[in-house]
């Protein structure tokens, strides 16, 4: 386990490691300079909410679980500037390259936990997030370490408290198996019902999906993703 995560209560890591290769200048100084205005700690968000984290109300809420190098993140931010994204990575060089993402921008509506998602998952009030994005997570692909994949049960129960009757839950992946996977648990659940409903509807990248790094890195060796899209079912 991290130093940095030595406060966390004991959980099975979901995440891979936390750092890479070291820092450039440039890169050291966006994340001393640009970091500090964007990340949002446990106890603000604790204490304010999801609506009251950003320098405006926003209109609704998204939340972005794993932003990788933030692409799809910073994009999303720029197109619904009056939507407020709340963004979770912990891998280092990720959270970096989405501040320059966002440094060019200049999105304001954007918040980024550096922790473990499942606290921000604990720390949400229900009924508070109109759209879910996991896209692209660690397949983790050894069968003894299936119980690290994050879209379980578990995640799937607590996302249905989180999101609004109506709310989209989208997952996208280019591993097989983690695919299989994630149909599996996700038409299981009563609180979901899959979108798609033709071949077209989830091997083709919508409109309003941004590119990330991760799709074009499987498209360029031969990988085909999946686009996944579900919708939180109106509460009985």
């Amino acid at each position: 386990m991290d130093e940095t995560d030595a406060t966390v209560p004991r959980r099975d890591r979901l995440h891979g490691r936390r750092r890479g290769h070291k820092l450039r200048a440039n890169q050291q100084r966006l994340l001393d300079e640009a970091l500090p205005s964007l990340k949002l700690p446990l106890d603000e968000l604790a204490a304010k909410g999801p609506d009251g984290i950003f320098p405006a109300k926003p209109r609704v809420v998204w939340l972005e679980i794993g932003f990788g190098g933030g692409e799809h993140l910073a994009a999303q931010a720029e197109r619904n500037p009056d939507i407020g994204l709340i963004g979770c990575e912990v891998f280092e060089n990720g959270i970096v390259t989405m501040l320059g993402h966002v440094t060019r921008t200049g999105s304001t509506n954007i918040r980024v936990v550096t922790e473990d998602a499942r606290q921000v998952l604990d720390i949400l009030p229900p009924a508070s997030l109109d759209r879910v994005f996991i896209l692209f997570p660690d397949p983790w692909r050894k069968v003894r370490h299936h119980k690290r994949r994050l879209v379980s049960t578990e995640t799937l129960d607590r996302l249905a408290q989180l999101m609004v009757d109506g709310a989209e839950l989208r997952l996208g992946t280019d591993h097989v198996d983690y695919l299989r996977w994630m149909l599996a648990r996700t038409t299981a659940h009563p609180d979901f019902e899959w979108l798609a409903r033709g071949p077209a509807d989830w091997r083709e990248r919508p409109e309003d999906w941004p590119q990330t790094r991760y799709e074009a890195k499987a498209i360029t060796q031969g990988r085909r993703p999946a686009f996944l899209r579900f919708k939180r079912v109106a509460r009985q």
